[in-house]
């Protein structure tokens, strides 16, 4: 629980009758309304609650591990009078009489201690006098997916009231309104799409600036055109995340989060920027996800020192660069990495040579060594990155369809702690379907025979051999000539 004023709180189990009490004031269950006014009532002797004198508007919040779920119920401050006879009702009615007694002598900062364990839901109830909304404005709201999806939850809930009764929401999810609705466009719009949406109905989207102690904003398929300087001036967000905003125009040169740990974003057409625009967050940034935004430029490198990165993930950006300039000391932290095609050795990268791939292995190896789950198992052993050798490279010649197919393709294969790599081809007609390897280039030496699981070796290095066949003592791909040479013996 954060640190009160020195005073406010004598005994804590007052705190804790109050925190109930006021939490009854939401649920119709007189048997649980009746158990917290007798604990009430047993720690009255023993408990008191001083008013504070510590006016401080900042936000106060609680130990955010204890959240309630919503009940639904409205609150009741003052129930109508029961039926005749109905000695539960009358019971239920003194226990709120007490509840609103004891409520009303805690001070404003400790009402928001208290509402700082509830959900959002059952703080915007609770406000119902003006100590209690007073005490709302200073609750650090615990985190919650509180997302604003549609004209209801912008008008009623999340936009235009929560933004002045709860200005101090830490998480919030902005999605599409309803068709016919959009947020105002913002700065440099796409004309297009401004024509398109002309007879729209406009809502502000600059109401998002009151809340001013945002820790996590995610911004996905939002009717968004144009640039917003509004969604990015939050000293204390950490997680930024946006998908799918084919008009929101930024630039990584926006993020004034100095806060920011993640930074997550996906099919943003728009996003522009260098990844060198990222160093100024360089000592707090944990993870860094954009892709599918080829507009991101820069080089791998400019994240090389940043000592807290656990997570890269650069797909489908211009991001330049090579694998093979990764030495010991870069990227301290890093657990996982995905790099483009623009990057020397990335996933789906085409080699111009044959003579470099062992290069580009070798340097995966030594990663790997550092790090044995830095790169995706699937795409690793399954599918080597989806490395091949490009179509205009002068070492490729015709892959003749329905024959034996020439082993442009690379493999990376494990043989219980034995790395190694090689080219195959996979046949398409029905005499050569299956796979055809050439032969492995090993990366570690073979492990003895008393070794522990030496025998998961010989088993899975003969699952590997059973496909090496027709080439057979080749370790990179033939050459044009001795193609044809095999594809004829083959055939007779």
């Amino acid at each position: 629980m954060s640190s009160l004023p020195m005073g406010t709180v004598r005994h804590p189990e007052a705190l804790l009758a109050s925190f109930r009490a006021l939490r009854a004031l939401s649920s119709e269950n007189s048997v649980f309304l009746r158990s917290c006014m007798i604990e009430q009532k047993n720690n009255k002797q023993r408990s008191s609650i001083a008013m504070s004198s510590d006016n401080n508007a900042g936000p106060i919040g609680g130990d955010q591990s204890l959240h309630s779920a919503s009940t639904g119920s409205q609150f009741v401050m003052h129930s109508s009078a029961p039926e005749s006879g109905n000695v539960a009702s009358l019971a239920a009615e003194d226990e709120i009489s007490r509840a609103e007694e004891t409520t009303r002598k805690l001070a404003v900062d400790v009402i928001a201690i208290i509402f700082s364990f509830l959900p959002h839901q059952d703080i915007m109830r609770a406000r119902v006098c003006t100590t209690w909304r007073d005490a709302a404005k200073k609750t650090l709201v615990p985190l919650c997916d509180f997302k604003v999806d549609s004209m209801r939850s912008y008008n009623a809930i999340a936009m235009r009231v929560m933004a002045t009764a709860l200005p101090n929401l830490q998480q919030l999810s902005i999605f599409n309104l309803c068709p016919g609705h959009k947020y105002s466009n913002g700065e440099d719009p796409d004309e297009e799409r401004a024509a398109e949406t002309t007879n729209y109905i406009s809502h502000d989207i600059n109401v998002i600036s009151n809340f001013r102690m945002l820790r996590l904003l995610h911004i996905e398929t939002c009717n968004l055109n144009g640039r917003y300087h509004v969604l990015f001036g939050f000293q204390f967000l950490q997680k930024f995340s946006t998908s799918e905003c084919s008009y929101l125009k930024w630039d990584l040169e926006m993020l004034g989060f100095p806060s920011l740990k993640e930074l997550a974003t996906f099919r943003n057409p728009q996003l522009t920027g260098n990844l060198n625009s990222l160093r100024v967050l360089k000592d707090n940034l944990e993870k860094v996800e954009i892709t599918n935004c080829r507009k991101i430029e820069g080089n791998l490198m400019n994240l090389a020192d940043f000592p807290r990165l656990k997570g890269l993930n650069l797909i489908c950006t211009n991001v330049t660069g090579d694998i093979r300039d990764i030495v010991e000391d870069d990227f301290p932290a890093l657990e996982s990495i995905y790099l483009p095609d623009t990057v020397h050795g990335g996933i789906n990268y085409e080699f111009q040579l044959v003579s470099d791939v062992t290069s580009f292995m070798h340097a995966i190896h030594l990663l790997l060594k550092r790090n044995p789950t830095l790169f995706n198992e699937y795409w690793l052993t399954s599918y080597a990155f989806g490395w091949n050798l490009s179509e205009n490279s002068p070492d490729m010649y015709d892959r003749e369809i329905g024959r034996l197919q020439p082993p442009l393709d690379l493999q990376s294969v494990q043989a219980g702690t034995r790395s190694g790599w090689g080219w195959y081809a996979y046949g398409d007609g029905p005499e050569y379907h299956g796979r055809h390897s050439c032969e492995i280039n090993w990366l570690d030496p073979e492990p003895i025979s008393e070794s522990d699981g030496y025998e998961v070796y010989i088993e899975d290095l003969q699952r590997i051999e059973r496909h090496i066949n027709v080439y057979r003592g080749y370790y990179e791909p033939p050459t044009a000539e001795e193609y044809r040479r095999l594809g004829l013996e083959q055939r007779d």
